[in-house]
């Protein structure tokens, strides 16, 4: 049996109001027969969602296959669905979807055919801000290094597998100038990720983090694993819905954060992140909760900050600038400095004379002057 391009493998829960869409995404695909396999892990549905699957693989043998296994209880742990599919992918390339979520109809054979001859190094921004998950990674390559998803997480399980798998493989295939992947957010929040607890996802980030500073080499592929996590991951979290937390769970996650920029030397990228970024977490690592609410609730109001101008250096005029009780210091703020001015040295009389600036009535007294010859020879040549 010809061994598929790619293995798209779907998790799928309770999910039927969405289900139908990213089916569809993957029927549609633009790769020849043959070239794609779709493996379903129903797990434990109890919606409907297993006949359906059993629907769609019957209408397109070959295409899908569907395994029905009991209710795991989440994306982690021994029986996660995901892992069962990934046991049962045969494709070169794998991708996980989400069963909420869909694919554009030249997605996979792009990807693919990125993937083959294309691909870009770890370091570039575009991989850097890809989303963990749904890159499609080398069946090889995740089955020899054991790539599989971190079955202590209840949040992100698989946040941690792109950074480990970019430098196992040492490429990987983005593409900027077509629509790939949809991102749909379920309304009742069913996916995972969504019904996290803040801690959970703090501790997903944590391990995405880890695996990083285990693989990758100090330089410019850890610090865009860094900026794309603290740039995304981390901020979403000092947002909105920080403010619905209580007193005791807010102190508490500020205290998560402060351990994730401590430990892995987050300050040493503050400079690509925005200001109001990294300011949150500067508020978040000093353990000052209520001022972080007051700033949240300013970026809502009142959008971008004033611009405070000192010199050569433009900062961004949130409340917390200079604010003495907090001892921030101005750097956080910074938004760009310009260059020195260098005066221009003042003009000779030969250069004023060369260019023009001289009256004409004074260049009528220099004439009669005993020098002019001399100094007329030293701007034109002798033809003044």
């Amino acid at each position: 049996m010809p061994v598929p391009d790619v293995t798209v493998v779907v998790a799928v829960h309770n999910a039927v109001p969405h289900l139908t869409a990213c089916l569809d995404s993957l029927v549609v695909q633009s790769l020849a027969p043959g070239r794609l396999e779709v493996v379903v892990v129903d797990d434990g549905s109890t919606d409907g969602g297993g006949a359906l699957l059993d629907e769609y693989a019957a209408r397109h043998p070959g295409l899908f296959r569907v395994l029905h296994r009991p209710d795991s209880g989440g994306p982690a742990g021994p029986a996660d669905p995901a892992d069962r599919g990934l046991a049962m992918a045969r494709g070169r390339f794998v991708l996980f979807l989400g069963v909420g979520d869909r694919l554009g109809p030249e997605a996979l054979e792009r990807l693919v055919a990125a993937a083959d001859a294309e691909s870009v190094g770890c370091t570039d921004p575009a991989s850097a801000r890809a989303p963990a998950g749904i890159e499609p990674l080398r069946l090889d390559i995740v089955r020899c290094h054991g790539l599989l998803g971190d079955e202590g997480l209840q949040s992100l399980p698989d946040h941690p597998l792109a950074p480990e798998a970019c430098p196992r493989a040492g490429r990987g295939p983005v593409l900027s100038d077509c629509d790939c992947y949809f991102l749909v957010l379920r309304e009742d929040r069913g996916n995972a990720t969504g019904r996290a607890s803040v801690l959970d996802r703090l501790r997903g980030i944590a391990a995405l983090q880890q695996v990083a500073d285990e693989l990758v080499e100090p330089g410019e592929e850890l610090d865009a694993i860094r900026v794309r996590s603290f740039t995304w991951d981390v901020p979403r979290l000092l947002q909105a819905g920080f403010l619905l937390l209580d007193d005791g769970l807010q102190r508490r996650v500020c205290a998560e954060v402060g351990r994730l920029v401590e430990r892995f030397g987050v300050r040493e990228v503050y400079h690509r992140l925005p200001v109001s970024e990294r300011l949150r977490l500067e508020l978040a690592v000093a353990g000052r909760p209520e001022v972080l609410r007051d700033q949240i609730r300013y970026e809502a109001a009142h959008g971008e900050p004033p611009v405070v101008v000192d010199g050569r250096r433009h900062y961004a005029g949130y409340p917390a600038f200079r604010d003495a009780r907090l001892g921030l210091p101005d750097e956080l703020f910074l938004l760009r400095e310009e260059p020195p001015f260098e005066a221009t040295p003042p003009l000779n009389l030969a250069q004023q004379l060369w260019r023009g600036v001289v009256p004409e009535q004074v260049r009528r007294g220099l004439r009669r002057h005993p020098g002019w010859r001399r100094l007329a020879n030293s701007v034109n040549g002798g033809r003044g």
